[in-house]
């Protein structure tokens, strides 16, 4: 979460009419699987559209389209209408929530790996281990071990960008929702970030990944006493979850978790199909989408010109060495996708809400799919663990599901960027930039800061708006299936806690 002007100016020079770059990349996904990904006509869920180059036509010329010759936007393979009715792929019965024996749970995670997303990976893999121990002390309506039937499934925050693509490492292709089954030590590389002085994190894979350790299928597999039959050499669940989780930080810094999340569990794609899908009917869908920065899962073809074109610099800010819009940055993601009205004499927005400029995908594209889909028409229990740029939570439930009671998102002030040294103004240690810089690459200002607990600083995060929306949306009444922690958190272990809890509180709902 290291964030400085460095970080996201460091190849505008190289980008030209681009614009500017977080980072770029991804690696370890399967060369050999295919893609089936979704686009939307309006604001529904209807024809596909496939990424190849970053400008969302799948043909690698950087021109608008599908790359297939035709006008329909779909890609060769054809269009996929979640409207109609769709097949999972098979699995077990559906569970409803209470069922008390129900243990299948598939679990998705959606990783940010742009450059700055270092020691928040490190933070990350120290928790995989507790992950497992949590899942497995999973116990039934009678008290008794569940002894879950658990799918784990990691892919990244990158679904390619035109500003991106000039940057990608050799041979890299943005994960776009596939799953991600490479062990990390086996990809070290993507663990330095991009530029002449990349950082570098490779403790956030090299510690919990000695030795490559990797699932025979996209996903991790386990079930049964003690996890004892997995798709994992030796069983060893943990050492596998710390292997393929880290994602590196050579990743696209124009971040789209909830794209990533809906391509991952497009019932088309191929690791969703067959007699050993990800997606399971019935089972229960747990997503963790851990990111610094705003969604930017941008509505191709047409919203990638916000991005590149002079002529459309409407969500564009000015740059302050300049007085004039120059370029494109982060900060298009969230002008472009979030309404927060006039700030006061402060700098404080009232609040800031999601918005439909036509630019990123409208909410209601998840939204329909997750609620209406699968929640109301497949009775499936869908559940979400947002690690996002809000403050650190002060205080949790003491039981089950473990919840946020103060801080956090009950803390989370939207505002502009402050002047001066931290932690009066926001500027931190080493940065010589100032808050009209800040404005200028952002947009708004962070939603939390990050320290070391040794006198350092992790960085500083954006504040969610859209996926912590999407997040919210999951709740019901009495029932909490959403669940948001900080980013800038020191120990990601209470949010471990809270999404096992939640899915505690689904299998046996509190009396």
């Amino acid at each position: 979460m290291r964030r400085t002007t460095f970080n996201l100016m460091l190849l505008s020079g190289l980008a030209g009419t681009l614009g500017t770059v977080v980072a770029c990349g991804d690696s370890g996904s399967d060369d050999t699987t295919s893609l089936t990904t979704l686009s939307d006509t309006g604001d529904g869920i209807g024809t596909n559209m496939t990424f190849g180059d970053g400008d969302g036509d799948g043909d690698g010329d950087g021109d608008p389209g599908d790359g297939d010759g035709d006008d329909t936007g779909c890609p060769p393979g054809g269009c996929l209408d979640l409207e109609d009715d769709t097949d999972s792929g098979g699995g077990a019965p559906g569970c409803a929530s209470g069922d008390g024996k129900c243990g299948l749970v598939d679990l998705l995670f959606v990783i940010d790996n742009s450059g700055t997303m270092g020691e928040e990976q490190v933070n990350l893999s120290a928790n995989f281990p507790l992950l497992i121990d949590r899942l497995q002390e999973l116990t039934d309506n009678e008290g008794n071990p569940l002894n879950p039937n658990v799918n784990i499934m990691v892919t990244t925050t990158d679904l390619g960008h035109p500003q991106c693509t000039p940057f990608q490492p050799e041979g890299y292709e943005p994960a776009q929702g596939a799953p991600q089954n490479v062990a990390c030590i086996d990809r070290i590389d993507d663990f330095t970030g991009l530029g002449s002085n990349p950082p570098e994190f490779p403790e956030a894979c090299n510690v919990g990944c000695p030795v490559p350790v990797a699932p025979a299928d996209p996903f991790i597999h386990f079930e049964g006493a003690d996890a004892n039959t997995t798709n994992i050499p030796g069983n060893n669940v943990k050492g596998a979850l710390s292997c393929i989780g880290p994602q590196g930080i050579n990743g696209c810094g124009y971040e789209a978790p909830l794209e990533g999340m809906l391509q991952a569990i497009n019932p088309g794609a191929q690791w969703n199909q067959g007699n050993k899908p990800f997606l399971r009917d019935g089972a229960i869908l747990a997503i963790a989408v851990i990111t610094d920065e705003a969604d930017c899962s941008v509505r191709s073809p047409a919203g990638y010109a916000f991005f590149t074109d002079q002529m459309q610099n409407t969500y564009w800010e000015i740059n302050p060495d300049t007085g004039t819009k120059t370029q494109a940055t982060s900060a298009v993601c969230w002008n472009a996708g979030v309404d927060c009205g006039a700030p006061d004499g402060n700098g404080v927005y009232a609040d800031c809400s999601s918005i439909d400029t036509g630019v990123l995908h409208p909410l209601s594209r998840y939204l329909t799919y997750l609620q209406d889909e699968l929640i109301t028409k497949q009775n499936k229990e869908v559940i979400m663990l947002g690690i996002l740029g809000v403050p650190p939570v002060t205080a949790h439930n003491q039981d089950p599901p473990f919840e946020p009671t103060a801080g956090g998102v009950m803390d989370l002030v939207y505002r502009q960027w402050i002047d001066g040294a931290y932690p009066m103004g926001d500027i931190l240690p080493n940065d010589d930039s100032d808050a009209a810089t800040k404005e200028f690459e952002f947009g708004v200002g962070p939603g939390c800061t990050g320290e070391d607990g040794m006198g350092g600083f992790t960085g500083q995060a954006i504040p969610p708006v859209r996926v912590k929306e999407v997040c919210e949306a999951l709740n019901e009444d009495d029932q909490i299936r959403c669940c948001i922690e900080s980013i800038c958190d020191t120990d990601f272990s209470a949010a471990i806690s809270c999404l096992t809890g939640i899915i505690q509180t689904v299998v046996d709902p509190p009396k």
